[in-house]
């Protein structure tokens, strides 16, 4: 039976505190230094019996509890798949048969913010935000005068101009200022094979992260399945590394709410697949395999209430160079020069207690966004300010109606605790 860590390793994390600074009870810090996202990719690297690549790995138990070294190393990244939500339904038959073995249930930290370009980011680099320069989903890009997704790689006003940054001498493959880790991977001999669906397999985020990876696009789960399992048929000889990505669980927490009855559905329509993917796994199992399950974020219920679209709230935007940026749960500030007090006195009023406005570059050096070197253009783009929320309080600013009833970024236990479940096949 899969060994669970959790109750052994949880309240660590939770305890967890970064010298300085103290965001309040409820807040769950990163653990960069081995207990986050950002130390897998050293991780697997020891899984894999190669050298090191980014920051140090997993501290132990975590890095002893399912043994190695593997020829082969899966990896699937499900998308909002935040622990709190796992382990509520990590009894149900599905999982019951997935544990069903040897291996790990246990947690980790993701990064901040917590969001899915930063933790991918993290995932493909071993570095954290403050290193590898991806602070958020919408960013400040001092170099190229605007705000930019970094999902899409466009500017954050035209949400349908996907790519468009090329436009303005933008190259996915140069932008980051640190090596990913296929390369590094493919150097030691290993075959480094990615899964997404065919809709974002080429796109500029998966093409700045994923070089030297062999592509394998999937049109649904039964197609993605299938695709691992021959892939793994015809290397069984080379090691091998396989990224899996499946994004549908946050697509419909963020539209709909975690809590939705359709969220709740099409987690257990996931399960019972991946169960039928192990099993098939189990029945060519030599031992030799390593299947990671994690995730980049939670999602945290956030209705939609007018008293958080800044459009009705003229007075604040007053106070600012620009439209916030980074993410609605944790949002950088650019302040007009002179309007500090006035800035900090309109959130107080009208939102008390919800927000806390912390200079960004007193984030920076407590450690928030990583710790280790800060690449030098992060302080460009993390602002002046920085807003971290309180309860489910956030902001909207785009120029559209809002459509989200999910969300994440910030540094909620919901948000910033992820499930490690490590199989040994």
């Amino acid at each position: 039976m899969t060994r669970s860590l959790v109750t052994q390793l949880l309240p660590g994390l939770k305890a967890h505190r970064l010298s300085g600074l103290d965001l309040g009870a409820d807040v769950v810090y990163p653990a960069y230094a081995g207990a986050s996202l950002a130390n897998l990719p050293a991780s697997l690297c020891h899984w894999l019996g190669v050298p090191t690549f980014g920051t140090a790995p997993l501290a132990e138990p975590w890095l002893s509890a399912v043994g190695g070294p593997f020829r082969h190393v899966l990896l699937l990244l499900v998308d909002g798949l935040g622990l709190d939500f796992f382990l509520q339904r990590a009894a149900q038959d599905s999982w019951a048969e997935i544990l069903d073995g040897p291996g790990m249930v246990a947690p980790l930290t993701s990064v901040v913010p917590s969001t899915t370009s930063a933790a991918l980011t993290t995932l493909w680099t071993g570095q954290p935000p403050a290193t590898h320069g991806v602070v958020g989903y919408e960013v400040w890009l001092k170099e190229y005068g605007m705000i930019a997704n970094l999902i899409t790689h466009a500017a954050a006003s035209s949400p349908g101009d996907v790519g468009g940054l090329r436009r303005t001498g933008f190259d996915p493959l140069t932008f980051l200022p640190v090596p990913t880790l296929a390369p590094h991977l493919v150097q030691h001999d290993v075959h480094c094979v990615a899964c997404q669906h065919h809709s974002i397999a080429h796109s500029g985020l998966s093409t700045m992260l994923q070089s030297g990876c062999e592509l394998l696009p999937f049109r649904n789960l039964s197609d993605l399945w299938v695709n691992v399992l021959q892939h793994l048929a015809e290397a069984a000889q080379q090691p091998s590394y396989t990224w899996m990505y499946w994004g549908d669980l946050d697509e419909l927490s963020h539209r709909y709410g975690p809590t939705d009855e359709r969220v709740e559905l099409e987690y257990q329509a996931f399960a019972r697949s991946l169960a039928q993917f192990v099993r098939r796994l189990r029945k060519r199992g030599r031992g030799d395999t390593l299947f990671l399950i994690t995730a980049d974020h939670g999602h945290l219920h956030t209705p939609k209430q007018a008293q958080y679209d800044l459009k009705n709230h003229p007075q604040m935007m007053d106070c600012l160079v620009m439209v916030p940026s980074s993410e609605a749960r944790l949002p950088f500030l650019f302040v007009r020069p002179g309007y500090e007090e006035r800035l900090q006195r309109y959130i107080a009023e009208t939102w008390p207690g919800q927000f806390q406005l912390r200079r960004g570059t007193d984030l920076l050096a407590a450690g928030l966004f990583g710790e280790g070197e800060i690449y030098a253009r992060v302080r460009d783009r993390i602002g002046d300010w920085v807003a971290v929320p309180s309860g489910n309080a956030y902001w909207w600013w785009a120029n559209r109606e809002n459509p989200l009833q999910g969300r994440h970024g910030g540094v909620s236990e919901i948000e910033m605790l992820t499930p490690l479940i490590g199989l040994v096949i």
